[in-house]
């Protein structure tokens, strides 16, 4: 029996992310799969990101059905019998002789024989039955944490932590929003680019957060020639706005700056200034060499902590590493990584970084600290350590926000509803992008 590309696919992506923890997003855009048909690499999308964002309620199916815990059986079967409950369950459009079929010949080829009458048998128990398929309203119905995550699909101590810093109700809107889609947004450096996208094809609607920013409405951007040459990078609306913040300077740190997108915001917003971005992984580095062209911008590999730059910078950008528990809608497979654990071990390496980075502000300047995580031991936590040890203050984020509105570039709006104390704060499912938390920390004096 022949195996559909995207199927065969999806397989090989399931089990390269639960083998070498890689990132489902970036295999799905490698060159390996490039050359896919846009049919098939679509398919192969809604495939992997579908059973990531499902997991926990596929894994709760597949249980109820085989009478056997989902997690004692091998990963290559675990991998081919959540494709197939998937597209049952979830896709209507795909027949459901092909999903069965095509998962028995994965287990075939994955040379785990032995189990193929097993992979057949359950998922032809759970074709008959068509279940309940009420997701949405069985996210809406919920009244305990419990319930939530299971009808959420998101492990349970993760759900717990937000209930407790956001309320039932904004709980139930961040885990509904983590299992859609998420829309594609751009930030334009001028018009001449957009009109360019346009005749490729990809259909652009203003940005709902920012003027500069765009969102995809139809059309893949990643195909477009100008996304090809760099002009244009995909870049999410709460990330520019991050960006933003940071404001106007003469000498600027971008640290831990890969991927890049804010590093040329502050390229762009700055054109007289020098830029210093810095990122640990020389992988990575390179990555952002050739994203940022703007030759006042000078990029370095290596740790921010053991920078050996001298003279101090009026900006500077901490874009932090963390868990990223603000992302799950486009990077699904970390909410099955993550343990409460590694919350506060970040922490750790999160407060040295800003801790090193507050050593290089000259007297006057400002610093941005920002996660794309919704812990608060990575955010507010972090802030309160650092200040404890420096003679920095907390600048309110509000009065920031209300200058972009005022000069156009925030188009939201209630910038009121984006704060959170004197902090930044974007929740999913309530913002128009993902988490994202800020802080402005500065000198008892600072220049716009």
């Amino acid at each position: 029996m022949s195996l559909s590309p995207a199927r065969s696919a999806a397989f090989q992506v399931l089990l390269r992310v639960d083998h070498d923890q890689a990132f489902a997003p970036e295999l799905l855009h490698s060159e390996r799969y490039a050359k896919l048909s846009p049919q098939d690499h679509g398919l192969l999308t809604e495939l992997v990101m579908g059973v990531l964002r499902w997991r926990s309620l596929l894994d709760n199916w597949l249980s109820d059905y085989s009478k056997r815990p989902i997690t004692s059986l091998d990963a290559e079967v675990q991998s081919a019998l959540r494709m197939g409950v998937y597209q049952l369950r979830f896709l209507d459009r795909i027949p459901a002789r092909a999903a069965i079929n095509e998962s028995v010949e994965l287990v075939k080829r994955a040379r785990k024989t032995s189990a193929a009458a097993f992979v057949n048998a359950v998922l032809r128990k759970i074709d008959v039955d068509p279940g309940e398929r009420n997701y949405w309203e069985a996210i809406e119905k919920a009244e305990t944490v419990s319930e939530l995550a299971r009808a959420g699909s998101h492990p349970e101590w993760l759900v717990e932590r937000w209930v407790k810093s956001f309320g039932l109700q904004d709980a139930k809107r961040i885990c509904a929003y983590d299992q859609h889609r998420p829309g594609v947004a751009v930030r334009l450096p001028d018009v001449s680019t957009e009109n360019e996208l346009r005749q490729c094809e990809v259909e652009l609607a203003p940005g709902l957060l920012l003027s500069s920013a765009r969102r995809v409405i139809s059309g893949d951007v990643t195909r477009a020639q100008p996304f090809l040459n760099g002009q244009v990078a995909i870049e999410d609306e709460g990330s520019q706005l991050v960006g933003l913040l940071v404001g106007f300077g003469k000498r600027i740190l971008d640290c831990c700056a890969a991927p890049g997108g804010k590093t040329r915001i502050l390229a762009q917003r700055n054109p007289q200034a020098e830029v210093v971005a810095v990122e640990l992984h020389p992988h990575r580095a390179e990555l952002l060499r050739r994203l940022v062209k703007e030759q006042h911008v000078q990029v370095i590999a290596g740790d921010v902590r053991a920078l050996s730059e001298t003279g101090a910078f009026d900006r500077i950008l901490v874009d932090a590493p963390c868990s990223g528990t603000g992302t799950l809608a486009r990077n699904p497979e970390i909410k099955w990584r993550l343990r409460p654990s590694d919350v506060q071990d970040l922490q750790q390496r999160q407060l040295s970084i800003l801790q090193s980075a507050l050593a290089k502000l000259e007297h006057g300047g400002r610093l941005v600290y920002a996660t794309c995580s919704l812990e608060p031991e990575e955010n507010e936590e972090v802030i309160a350590r650092a200040l404890a040890q420096n003679s920095f203050r907390i600048a309110d984020v509000l009065p920031e926000l209300g200058w972009l509105r005022s000069h156009g570039e925030i188009t939201w709006a209630e910038p009121a509803s984006l704060v959170r104390g004197p902090y930044l704060r974007t929740l999913p499912g309530l913002h128009p992008c993902d988490g994202f938390f800020a802080a402005i920390l500065e000198h008892s004096t600072v220049n716009r």
